[in-house]
């Protein structure tokens, strides 16, 4: 087990999976000490860097595209107080910053797990419910619809048509902006059949937002909803796939042995092409941890 403990937060890595908690430091952002614990599995990462500064260090996880709601509905516009993949570290704990580094790089080379994008999400998404009134309306979330309310700030066309309430099922995609230089922010939700050409400010399926402390909040609305929609890189439902019983099969076989004449270094090829490919079932939920397990260490016996 690798272990740093910083003002910033902690992250504990046990070989499968990184916790990271946040700190209670005064600099921890909002959106992170709101959003609490966060269990990333090794199989969402792509990477993993540590950069030293004269003051302070970063550690920076790197996820596979498609991985996070929370980073697929903010489009990798969290600054650095509200991103959960970071922790700012104390020059006298760069060595164990690089310590966790090279054990997470270790395990994602061990498990061959690629660094291409996924097509279901890995992370579940903020818990819900969730309430957060930012800007000029409260956005509240119970998993099945949203509810917009809207504030004495609101425009008053747009307060003129009441609340707004979306089930899930009629909203195809969610984005949230925050407020850059003369530019509001956004939490907005695309409804199915309705266009979007208004601004935020008069847009009934959106809350404007000014810069505030709570606006990063509205990105863990934009994350829970966004975890509760169809996957952008999904495969569509007609696709056919192979019966997991006989991918079961397939995965639990012996690696062909390989010709005669082939050399040492294209059977170690094979091997790890098969690692690659055993890997790929587990992500897919056709082989299970212990099957995984069990096809894993017969393959590496054979390295």
């Amino acid at each position: 087990m690798a272990e740093i403990i910083q003002k910033d937060g902690t992250w504990v890595f046990d070989g499968d999976a990184l916790r990271l908690t946040p700190g209670r430091d005064k600099n921890v952002g909002l959106l992170r000490r709101t959003l609490g614990e966060l269990l990333v599995p090794l199989r969402a990462l792509a990477g993993i860097s540590f950069e030293q500064g004269k003051k302070s260090g970063r550690l920076r996880l790197r996820l596979r595209d498609g991985a996070c709601p929370l980073l697929h509905a903010t489009g990798g516009r969290l600054t650095e107080p509200h991103d959960p993949y970071q922790l700012v570290v104390e020059p006298d704990r760069y060595g164990v910053a690089e310590y966790v580094a090279d054990e997470v790089r270790n395990a994602l080379l061990l498990d061959q797990v690629p660094a291409g994008p996924v097509d279901a999400y890995l992370l579940p998404g903020p818990s819900i419910p969730l309430s957060v009134s930012a800007g000029d309306g409260t956005a509240n979330f119970d998993g099945e619809r949203v509810r917009l309310e809207w504030n004495w700030k609101t425009e008053d066309a747009k307060a003129a048509g009441g609340a707004r309430t979306l089930p899930v099922d009629e909203i195809t995609a969610v984005e949230w902006y925050p407020s850059a230089g003369l530019e509001n922010g956004r939490l907005r939700f695309t409804v199915r059949g309705v266009p979007v050409k208004t601004p935020a400010k008069y847009d009934p399926n959106a809350v404007e937002l000014w810069g505030f402390r709570k606006d990063p909040l509205m990105a863990l609305v934009a994350a829970a909803v966004q975890a509760r929609l169809p996957h952008p890189a999904a495969a569509p439902e007609s696709a056919v796939r192979p019966p997991a019983e006989a991918l079961r099969a397939v995965a639990a076989a012996p690696p062909d042995p390989a010709p005669a004449p082939a050399s040492a270094e294209d059977g170690h090829d094979a091997l790890l092409r098969r690692l690659r490919e055993l890997g790929e079932l587990r992500r897919e939920g056709v082989l299970t941890e212990e099957e995984f397990t069990l096809a894993k260490q017969a393959v590496l016996k054979r390295m």
